[in-house]
């Protein structure tokens, strides 16, 4: 995640750098997955809480699979997070 860099770190090393808050440079987004495992109403209540806490839609989770634990189902979220 973070570069080795060959310079001190001071301000003035970083005072070229394009800013992130700079609309010129374009976003980069990395994937990022989530399982949830657990008994359906559960995994339907995490994912429920997750769309009230704005991070993902319902409808972009899986369907549930089973796990072949009674009463245990998987679901995977597949997201892509900005990074830059």
């Amino acid at each position: 995640m973070f570069q080795p860099s060959d310079q001190d770190a001071t301000a003035s090393n970083f005072a070229g750098a394009q800013s992130s808050t700079d609309p010129s440079a374009s976003p980069q987004y990395e994937t990022v997955r989530h399982h949830l495992y657990g008994r359906p109403s559960i995994v339907q209540a995490t994912i429920k809480r997750l769309y009230m806490l704005n991070y993902a839609e319902p409808n972009e989770w899986s369907k549930p699979i089973p796990t072949g634990r009674p009463y245990e189902v998987m679901v995977v979220l597949t997201k892509k997070v900005r990074i830059g």
